[in-house]
Parts: C-alpha cells; sequence; structure tokens
C-alpha cells in the first residue's frame, strides 16, 4: 500500500511540474474559416458532393502556425448514400517572427479554382501582429503551378 501511496505522490508531482511546459505556449484559432463544395455526376446516375474547409491553429508565443483543412466526399444515388469518405490534418508552416513574443494574428484564403487562382488550387494570406510593439507583417503563399508553394512577407511601414 505504501508503494501505491509514494507511486500516486510521485505521478501527481510530475505532473505537476508538466503544467507550466505544457501552458507555455498559446495557440489561436483563425475567424476566418470557409468552407466550400463541389458536385459532380458520375456514370449511372451516381451524384458526388464534395466539401472542403480550412482553418489555421497559430502559436501566438512563436508565430509558428499549422494550416488544417477537413473534407468530406458524399455518394449517392437517386435512393441512398452509397458512400462517405472524410480526410483531413493540419500541416505545420514556419515562423512568421524571428523571435518569441506576444503574437496576434489572422488568415484568409481565396476559393478553390477560379479568377483568384492563376496557377492551382489557390492562395492564402496570413497577417500577423506583435501585440507589443507596432509591427506588422504580412505574408501571401500561392502555387507555383510547379509543385511548389512561393511564400513571401512584408513588414508593414506605418506613415
Amino acid at each position: 500500500m505504501r508503494h501505491v501511496t509514494k507511486f500516486c505522490w510521485a505521478a501527481v508531482l510530475s505532473l505537476t511540474a508538466l503544467v507550466p511546459a505544457a501552458r507555455a505556449d498559446d495557440y489561436q484559432l483563425s475567424h476566418n474559416q470557409r468552407i466550400s463544395c463541389s458536385r459532380g455526376l458520375a456514370p449511372g446516375k451516381l451524384n458526388t458532393a464534395t466539401c472542403k474547409s480550412y482553418t489555421y491553429l497559430f502559436n501566438t508565443k512563436t508565430s509558428e502556425y499549422f494550416r488544417c483543412q477537413v473534407s468530406l466526399a458524399l455518394t449517392r444515388d437517386n435512393k441512398e448514400v452509397i458512400n462517405v469518405q472524410t480526410d483531413g490534418g493540419c500541416t505545420k508552416k514556419p515562423r512568421i517572427f524571428e523571435t518569441d513574443g506576444h503574437y496576434d494574428f489572422d488568415a484568409t484564403e481565396t476559393e478553390p479554382p477560379n479568377t483568384n487562382s492563376f496557377f492551382g488550387p489557390g492562395g492564402y494570406s496570413i497577417w500577423a501582429a506583435d501585440m507589443a510593439a507596432q509591427k506588422i507583417r504580412g505574408c501571401i503563399t500561392i502555387s507555383s503551378g510547379l509543385g511548389s508553394d512561393i511564400s513571401k512577407c512584408l513588414d508593414m511601414t506605418f506613415q
């Protein structure tokens, strides 16, 4: 019984030590989530609808961020749903600012191929601001059409 008590106290102490480390970074979810859907007809009078949505998760301390996407594809005939598939995940992106700080951000994205999308599925922009200084950086990422993304950031000037 004494061993169990010692083990429980050791577990509590180790968890207490981990809590500050787990809270060292704060995350903020983008406020610009979007959803886009498309429909297609397949042979045999099958209908398929595919919907995609994305958001961004931003580390307010390091300025690293993740682009997250979820999709759902539904196939049906005139009477019933035949197949439902889901997919998704988050991809880590590089830091916007080189040093740690206290940052705020927002993000937006072009819709799937349309007049705003010259070379592929579209691009996105990230705006990040240092909450302790008058410092804003805007970043735009677009597909090059050659299998890679082109990303550039610019510090804003204040006049």
